[in-house]
């Protein structure tokens, strides 16, 4: 009988710019830097802990309409088009701070910094409760400069960087963190505008230096390209949606073009591979599904895999809020 992977309910905890303030009645309460909103969220099926008059002080509403993700935001008060916000990567090792840059500056870590906006999506540019991930691939890949089989390998490669594929990308806060910590990244998403947005991330953040390669493209059709290329990954992100469509129609449904696209990916992995990070939303996936998915891809592998949910705590009651399930490889 094969093992199960472990079960975690994985907090993002580190967030100073980013509170769910309360949430209840098929809502949530948000606040964002310097603004709060509240946005629906099915899985609220308790009672708000805070007065109404926290909630009709919110900033903004996303007022939601029949089809996926469609609607429309109600402005209270005065927003700015854009803002920006920070995250804390954790801190580098000694020895990483002393390695050059390509601009010649240290490695040392930094905030993250980014823009964030109210979208027609509902969304503003953050899935804040991913940020546990970039947590981990920052010690991943600040750790894996000691694994004597990673110093083999990028020895006959002459190249000391972990190479990271980070697919369906976003606004690029993944492949920053990544790059951050010292990879090399390739971040693709099949929209160009979200590529632009996380183009400006990276130079909010201060890594215009590093090494980051931004791609326009469907995910799948790239990762094929690259497996015909020979091209070998340390690390893959993989954040799909539940349905969306590339740059050329491309369809994606998760059920059915999930299996295809790890397969693939799998032909893309280097022989000793450092993670491998899958979170699903809006889906009615367990994450059980998703890990062993993630357990058969990685079988010739070894390392440990864990699972679970993604959740965020409330600040009013407590609470813990699911926002995702997850499954995640590692090599450590």
């Amino acid at each position: 009988m094969r093992n199960l992977p472990t079960f975690t309910l994985l907090e993002a905890d580190h967030w100073q710019d980013y509170e769910l303030l309360d949430s209840g009645d098929g809502l949530k309460l948000e606040r964002f830097g310097k603004y709060t909103f509240a946005r629906p969220e099915s899985q609220a099926m308790w009672s708000r802990a805070l007065p109404k008059s926290e909630w009709d002080n919110a900033h903004g509403v996303f007022i939601p309409t029949g089809e996926e993700s469609g609607g429309h935001w109600q402005l209270k008060k005065k927003v700015d088009e854009q803002w920006v916000m920070s995250y804390p990567l954790p801190d580098l090792t000694q020895r990483e701070r002393e390695l050059p840059s390509p601009s010649g500056e240290g490695l040392g870590m930094r905030d993250l910094k980014f823009s964030v906006m109210t979208t027609p999506g509902r969304h503003l540019g953050v899935f804040p409760e991913v940020a546990a991930h970039w947590d981990f691939m920052a010690d991943t890949i600040n750790g894996a400069k000691s694994l004597p089989t990673f110093e083999d390998q990028r020895r006959e490669s002459l190249d000391s960087r972990p190479n990271v594929l980070n697919l369906f990308g976003y606004t690029g806060l993944a492949t920053l963190a990544a790059a951050a910590a010292g990879a090399s990244v390739t971040h693709v998403d099949a929209s160009k505008k979200s590529v632009s947005w996380a183009r400006e991330n990276q130079e909010l953040s201060g890594l215009s230096d590093r090494p980051i390669r931004w791609i326009v493209e469907d995910a799948l059709k790239y990762v094929q390209r690259e497996v015909k290329r020979g091209v070998k990954y340390d690390g893959v992100i993989l954040d799909p949606p539940k349905f969306g469509r590339g740059p050329k129609g491309e369809v994606w449904e998760v059920y059915k073009s999930l299996p295809n696209l790890l397969d693939e990916i799998r032909q893309c992995l280097s022989d000793h591979p450092l993670f491998v990070i899958v979170t699903v939303y809006a889906v009615r996936a367990s994450a059980i599904h998703v890990a062993q998915a993630v357990d058969e891809m990685m079988k010739k592998h070894k390392g440990t895999l864990d699972s679970g949910e993604l959740v965020t705590r409330e600040k009013s009651a407590d609470r813990l809020l699911s926002q995702a399930v997850y499954a995640r490889w590692s090599s450590q």
